[in-house]
């Protein structure tokens, strides 16, 4: 992350929320490596991603742990856990407080502890859940914005909890430790808001955005100092969002867009990170068709790209590597899940392609390896094995 070549090509194997595996795909992988299915974890209810264990980060060269924030999604706490089963019934540890409940359809869904209000679905045949809930979308004026707006906090329960991993890990591990910001500024705007109406308040509401994104992101700093202050001497990494601001032709909104209603609020929580917390690298999560506006975020203290999502529109490896390679690191990138593995059987290809990629991405260093954003249910085990093992070959 420092731009210097280093002795071994970095690895990363579901070391944060965008870099992860699917617990349906961790546990087929598992059993296809005559390992038991039963100690896996479920750590992201949204995304229904494993915690990788210890035996499988070595087998696929991991060299990132991730310090989890007390939260997995929609009020569930993730520092207790029970048995239960995936979608596909194979076993695994899932959060304690997990319990949802079956509609009249066959769905599964997700209810507010307090108020019974419905957060999320997961249909009776998928396997992901969706959230349901813009508590924000009936906002029409600056008053009832400063009416109904709910700022961020951080517990001092998170914080002991965040304080405890950092420092265990730290002491006890040889691997470079993450953790999540959140800190979401246009993402974020998308679910309180709504997706239409967040597409309409940045171009006809432009004050009440700039009204929320000031309260939000002054709120976002407040908790960025609580956290860092107990485990910044311990991270590596600190990753914000997701903060997905392109689709899979182009951004969601123009540069000069960014630029007013976006980039001011990114810059400030990226440089408070920078400026009071130097050895902690400020990485962004941000999918889709991004070109355009990587000038801008690293000009607002962008240092690490994730997930580089090269199917998309512009995304070319060559050119992103010869652009913007000595300003940004590059995290992921490594496989393109979207197109490639998913349309290919023959696991020599996608070796093959993982392989080139590597020499692409890691010349002169600034690349950590990790596929294109996470591995879905069905990427089968010999795949996710062609894609790590073209990266650990690498290392030879």
């Amino acid at each position: 992350m420092n731009h210097q070549k280093p002795d071994v090509l970095p690895i990363d194997f579901g070391g944060h929320r965008s870099s992860g595996i699917s617990a349906i795909a961790y546990n087929r992988l598992k059993k296809y490596l005559g390992y038991p299915q039963e100690t896996t974890k479920l750590y992201d209810v949204m995304q229904q991603l494993a915690i990788p264990e210890d035996f499988i980060l070595e087998r696929m060269g991991g060299d990132v742990v991730q310090v989890k924030r007390l939260m997995s999604a929609f009020q569930i706490k993730g520092d207790r856990y029970k048995i239960s089963e995936l979608p596909d019934k194979s076993p695994c540890m899932v959060p304690y407080d997990l319990n949802p409940v079956v509609n009249k359809k066959g769905d599964f869904e997700i209810h507010d502890i307090n108020t019974g209000e419905l957060l999320a679905v997961r249909p009776k045949d998928g396997t992901l859940y969706d959230s349901v809930r813009y508590y924000l979308e009936d906002v029409e004026t600056l008053e009832e914005l400063q009416e109904q707006l709910v700022l961020p906090e951080v517990t001092e329960e998170e914080l002991a909890f965040i304080e405890v991993q950092a420092r265990e890990l730290y002491y006890n591990t040889d691997k470079a430790l993450l953790m999540h910001a959140g800190c979401s500024v246009f993402e974020q705007g998308q679910q309180d808001f709504g997706y239409e109406n967040w597409a309409c308040h940045l171009l006809l509401e432009k004050e009440m955005v700039h009204e929320w994104a000031e309260k939000m992101t002054d709120a976002y700093v407040v908790n960025l100092q609580k956290m860092l202050d107990r485990v910044g001497e311990y991270l590596d990494v600190l990753i914000f969002g997701g903060d997905d601001l392109g689709n899979q032709i182009q951004p969601q909104l123009s540069p000069e867009l960014y630029r007013e209603m976006i980039k001011p609020y990114h810059k400030k929580i990226f440089r408070f990170v920078r400026d009071n917390y130097p050895g902690v690298k400020v990485a962004l999560h941000s999918c889709g068709s991004i070109y355009d506006l990587i000038p801008d975020l690293i000009e607002a203290g962008v240092q690490v790209l994730n997930p580089v999502q090269i199917s998309a529109r512009g995304m070319d490896p060559v050119r992103l590597k010869r652009e913007f390679g000595k300003d940004l690191v590059f995290w992921g990138g490594g496989a393109d899940m979207q197109q490639f593995v998913a349309g290919t059987s023959r696991t020599e290809d996608i070796y093959r392609h993982s392989s080139e990629l590597i020499e692409i991405f890691n010349k002169d260093g600034g690349f950590i390896f990790n596929q294109c954003h996470n591995i879905l249910d069905e990427v089968s085990p010999e795949k996710i094995l062609a894609i790590y093992q073209a990266a650990l070959d690498y290392r030879k």
